[in-house]
């Protein structure tokens, strides 16, 4: 069976095969997982203006008016869910990603553990349909999706072919709905993350090579010239973490893991001095989790498997003024390998993702 997501050997850049030890990439994931077709489901943000609203208890504010002093109660009112169109194809460890003009692009990804995806589609919130778009000239599955700010979209290394850990990258026109090879990553690179920066530069950080090192290393793609340029390392060297690029421009990585220890810690880059400054200890320790940007700056972490591989429902949000994680609630469906966007009003769509070592889940559900 192809997918050996992990293999035990790896072709290099320069047609050489290395091993690949498969045992550190076992451990984000699962080797029974059974397939199912992902639907997605989204939130009714047009016809029910009031779905973007998290329940809430109600508060009770007393004022007082000229003669007499009144009371005002104010209830938030309950978030909804309504079933959406499906993909055309069904994938997991796919990317999702929201264009300028709101829809979301999905890209490679696997539909049954044998064959890697290089096909990819778009979702239109407005009508609740997908279209397949351009395929990518590589199937990848485990790689990065940044949109560029030209509102193109650059796609960097993963899993090739179920066996080849890849440098390359390539990018997408949703003007044309096609791709194009763009300038190679100095190292390949899979299960690594990636950010853009203000500038439209894109950091990508750390990972896992094919000889099953785990990279300290990060590199920044330059959109203008199509060139990569290596920068400052993290510490430690991780994987499977999540990296998201702050409203003060710095960029937060949390989590994943460094050879066996699952990580608890977080750092923070700066792109004038391109180094790498350690931030407070998260609460829970997890990864393949989803981490997004919320819309008052702070940043959102949810899901993923902790120690003993226990799938997390937990989330924890982290406050970009003073630095500190504080805990957020729980979803409805604990899941891993899940997505995460951000719709236009700002509400946090998540998808899909895998609940136990027999189930992938279907269902969504919204933050915001």
């Amino acid at each position: 069976m192809l997918f050996a997501v992990f293999p035990e050997s790896v072709n290099s850049d320069i047609g050489e095969t290395q091993p690949i030890q498969s045992t550190r990439l076992r451990v984000c994931i699962r080797s029974k997982l059974m397939w199912i077709i992902f639907t997605v489901m989204i939130i009714a943000i047009i016809t029910i203006p009031t779905a973007i609203i998290l329940t809430k208890k109600g508060n009770v504010v007393e004022t007082n008016l000229t003669t007499k002093p009144s009371t005002t109660i104010t209830t938030a009112k309950e978030a909804v869910w309504i079933l959406t169109g499906s993909m055309s194809s069904a994938r997991a460890y796919h990317t999702a990603s929201i264009l300028p003009n709101g829809n979301v692009l999905v890209t490679g990804g696997t539909a049954d553990r044998k064959t890697v995806l290089n096909s990819a589609e778009v979702y239109n919130p407005f009508t609740g349909l997908w279209t397949t778009t351009g395929s990518m000239n590589t199937g990848r599955l485990h790689h990065t999706a940044s949109i560029l700010t030209n509102g193109s979209v650059l796609v960097a290394g993963g899993t090739t072919d179920g066996i080849v850990i890849s440098s390359r990258a390539e990018v997408y026109d949703p003007s044309t709905g096609l791709w194009t090879n763009t300038g190679r990553m100095s190292t390949a690179r899979c299960l690594h993350t990636a950010s853009i920066f203000a500038n439209g530069n894109v950091l990508v950080a750390g990972g896992i090579t094919g000889a099953g090192t785990v990279l300290s290393s990060a590199e920044v793609y330059n959109p203008f010239t199509g060139l990569w340029t290596n920068t400052g390392k993290m510490n430690p060297a991780r994987y499977c973490h999540t990296q998201i690029t702050l409203t003060n421009g710095d960029v937060l990585v949390a989590h994943g893991f460094n050879d066996s220890p699952l990580l608890s810690s977080a750092e923070v880059y700066n792109p004038s001095t391109r180094l790498w400054a350690t931030t407070s200890t998260k609460n829970t320790a997890r990864i393949l989790h989803i981490q997004v940007t919320l819309k008052n700056g702070n940043v959102l972490v949810a899901g993923g498997t902790g120690k003993g591989g226990t799938v997390l429902s937990s989330a924890e949000v982290y406050d970009l003024s003073t630095g500190i994680w504080t805990t957020a609630g729980t979803m409805n469906t604990a899941r891993y390998r899940h997505t995460a966007s951000i719709l236009t009003n700002g509400n946090i769509l998540v998808v899909g993702g895998i609940v136990d070592e027999s189930n992938i889940t279907s269902n969504a559900e919204v933050y915001g």
